[in-house]
């Protein structure tokens, strides 16, 4: 079911999502060689908490942690581990903030330390195609709009855009209609409407955006073992535009 949101609740899941980004800028200088991605799960933990609000993925579904720490070849759902991070790898830390009931979603890639320049520019394909997404979350536009904007640009770069995993709505709970798949026809699909709240969280791959899950039920990793990226945000769609609810000052945002 799609629930429209009124403009105290988007202004409330703004609320939401800017302790949510806050956190992620607190993450930039805090990931870095030889800490592990349980380091990273603690400290998102704190801070949440911290800031008066609840890790709504603690519980989703079964799922036991605050963040989804997915490094190099894992896409998405990697659990918080012991495993050090090392000079030159890419973790994905995505993560749900409930705030006085309201949510907001989104995942940020980290690099550690220096990663290389195929990676770099996996990261800054990745981010700007969350953006050309972004732009097309327009009142009157169409679910395949954002999709296709997406795979034009990621697969004219050469790189491959993960079908399983997609965006959705979100509120009041994590995952709501409608879905938002990152590939698509353009002028296919639902009609975007003032007040819906979506996510757009492309996954990027180096080399197929083919996957394969792992034992555990939960993290899926890229089926060639080539490195993967994600960027999310949470976003309302509303008569001026798409209005970014989990950004405090990234450069790039609206």
């Amino acid at each position: 079911m799609i629930t429209l949101k009124s403009e105290r609740e988007i202004e409330m899941m703004k609320e939401s999502g800017e302790i949510l980004a806050d956190v992620h800028r607190h993450l930039r200088s805090f990931i870095k060689p030889g800490i592990t991605s349980w380091d990273i799960e603690m400290y998102v933990r704190k801070l949440i908490k911290e800031r008066g609000a609840i890790a709504a993925q603690m519980g989703f579904d079964g799922y036991k942690y605050a963040t989804c720490t997915s490094i190099n070849d894992e896409i998405c759902h990697g659990f918080p581990r012991k495993d050090v991070l090392k000079n030159g790898d890419l973790v994905k830390v995505d993560m749900c903030v409930d705030y006085k009931g309201a949510m907001s979603d989104s995942c940020w890639a980290y690099a550690v330390g220096e990663v290389s320049p195929e990676i770099a520019r996996l990261m800054d394909v990745t981010k700007k195609a969350m953006y050309l997404g972004i732009e097309q979350a327009q009142v009157g536009k169409r679910i395949g709009d954002i999709g296709h904007a997406i795979q034009t640009y990621v697969e004219g770069e050469g790189f491959g855009v993960v079908r399983d995993f997609i965006g959705h709505g979100i509120g009041p709970t994590i995952h709501e209609d409608p879905a938002v798949p990152h590939y698509g026809e353009a002028g296919k699909g639902m009609r975007l409407r003032e007040g819906m709240v979506i996510t757009i969280e492309p996954m990027v791959n180096v080399g197929t955006w083919k996957m394969k899950m792992d034992p555990n039920g939960w993290t899926a990793y890229t089926r060639d073992g080539k490195w993967s990226c994600q960027y999310e945000h949470t976003l309302a769609i509303t008569k001026d535009g798409p209005y970014l609810l989990t950004s405090q000052g990234e450069e790039g945002t609206y």
